[in-house]
């Protein structure tokens, strides 16, 4: 028998490097406003925080001068606009799916990232074919840190969470993933600005190798 049975995975930072394209939504909101654009090695490891995390980075004590809704909604129309221009795989990761799909173990996506973009984001990649679940940010009341949406996505995989693995590369994807009573394992080729703070996330796991998780299921 398979010590766990089924894998979820964080998106952004997990799955998809999307940095870039979420780095470009950024840089069109500052230029309109007449800002400097934000380089990429700054933007990327905030990329995991979305557009509330990139706003502030590129704004910084400024941002208080402006409307914050209207700015999120500026980013997230580019964004959705010019979603997968510079997005892709990460390497091993189309391996690895193939590989999950090859000796039937059901995997499935649970992300902060809205909803509509999730939706939209995910089809581009022929690759995600067979995910079971993809649970959003807003598609309960809760979102990570919280476990529920990771609990949901159990539930529409007909997994048991306590042999469930949950991969993320963000201290609230581990968070969850514990809370949840899931195998947590930290993607440390994700979005992690000091990867010597992973040790304090209290996750079981942490690899730079994607193929090392499927050594927890075989």
């Amino acid at each position: 028998m398979n010590k766990h049975t089924s894998v979820l995975f964080d998106l952004d930072g997990t799955l998809l490097d999307t940095a870039n394209d979420l780095g470009e939504a950024l840089n069109y909101v500052l230029k309109n406003k007449g800002l400097k654009p934000v380089d990429r090695e700054k933007y990327r490891p905030i990329a995991s925080d979305g557009a509330k995390g990139l706003l502030e980075l590129g704004f910084g004590e400024r941002l208080s001068e402006f409307d914050f809704d209207a700015l999120r909604l500026e980013f997230l129309n580019y964004y959705e606009q010019n979603i997968a221009i510079h997005t892709n795989l990460y390497p091993k990761i189309e391996k690895l799916l193939f590989t999950l799909n090859e000796i039937n173990i059901p995997w499935g996506i649970v992300t902060n990232k809205p909803e509509y973009l999730s939706k939209i984001l995910v089809p581009k990649f022929p690759q995600f074919d067979q995910c079971r679940a993809l649970i959003a940010g807003d598609t309960l009341p809760q979102r990570k840190p919280h476990p529920a949406p990771i609990l949901f996505a159990c539930k529409e995989m007909g997994s048991d969470p306590e042999k469930c693995i949950y991969v993320g590369d963000a201290p609230r994807d581990i968070e969850a993933g514990n809370r949840a009573n899931m195998y947590t394992i930290i993607a440390q080729w994700g979005y992690i600005l000091d990867i010597n703070e992973c040790k304090h996330w209290q996750a079981d796991a942490m690899t730079s190798n994607p193929l090392d998780i499927l050594a927890t299921i075989k």
